[in-house]
């Protein structure tokens, strides 16, 4: 039986001295610092995992294969550090990964350039789709979706030159009809932000993930890639998602950045 697989989400990955994308509270909690991202590949190269693209990580869960385990890596938005950060660092230790790219992102300061995109293919990295400008898509309707899932896939394979085989919901958001169209646009994997571990029984269009925040030790770090220490988090999506079932996306998001602003704006504690 195939072991389970781990699919790590991030998002920007911070430079010193180089500004982000968003300064919001809410994005900020998502991005991991070049020394975070070092030290963590560090921790999954020392347990014997291979790092690998959505590809190579779902043949590995429909084989019977028993070699080295893996921990898939994902990124979405289409952020500049895809290609001046985490590529060099993944390269350095022969790890793929799946870079799922916002097309209406591309050439905006901070995120990648159409070039850029292109160098990021030729490196062998997986270009996965974002959809087109990142709007929640159970808030569609059926002519938008469409445009989100395919007019993203089209685009994205007139600069690359190979196939978008992968999609990830922006902000998580999915339902049924989502991931209908998902597949009757060729796409052969749908990633979401639910948390959880991927198996062989697992719905290629509903793949869990466990996005990696600023604030994760490293030990939780090791924990997660062995496909433990889940519980607190499980509880906190839990939640999260019964938030956004009973207040409707946009409410939820306004009263998630209220808070978070209020949380960002507390006066640090003395360790004294």
């Amino acid at each position: 039986m195939s072991k389970p697989i781990v699919f790590l989400m991030y998002h920007e990955l911070q430079s010193m001295g180089l500004g982000l994308v968003d300064e919001s509270p809410g994005y900020r909690r998502y991005v991991v610092s070049k020394e975070q991202f070092a030290k963590q590949l560090d921790i999954v190269s020392q347990k014997g995992f291979r790092g690998a693209n959505v590809s190579r990580s779902l043949e590995a869960l429909g084989s019977e294969d028993t070699e080295q385990p893996f921990v898939c890596f994902t990124f979405d938005d289409g952020c500049a550090s895809d290609l001046h950060v985490a590529a060099p660092l993944l390269g350095k230790i022969s790890f793929s990964a799946t870079f799922y790219v916002t097309v209406e992102h591309l050439g905006k300061p901070g995120y990648l350039s159409k070039t850029e995109l292109q160098e990021l293919n030729r490196l062998g990295f997986e270009i996965g789709s974002h959809s087109m400008t990142h709007r929640h898509l159970s808030d569609l309707d059926q002519k938008q979706i469409h445009s989100e899932l395919v007019d993203s896939k089209q685009a994205l394979e007139a600069i690359v030159g190979t196939a978008v085989d992968h999609f990830s919901c922006p902000g998580g958001r999915v339902n049924t009809l989502v991931i209908q169209m998902a597949l009757e646009a060729g796409y052969k994997s749908v990633a979401t932000s639910q948390l959880g571990i991927n198996s062989s029984r697992t719905n290629p269009f509903a793949l869990t993930r466990v996005a990696i925040k600023h604030d994760m030790n490293l030990k939780t770090f090791a924990r997660i890639c062995g496909g433990k220490g889940q519980f607190l988090m499980k509880s906190e999506d839990s939640i999260l998602l019964t938030g956004k079932r009973i207040l409707g996306n946009e409410r939820y998001d306004r009263l998630r950045a209220n808070i978070l602003s209020l949380i960002d704006r507390r006066p640090a504690s003395s360790d004294n």
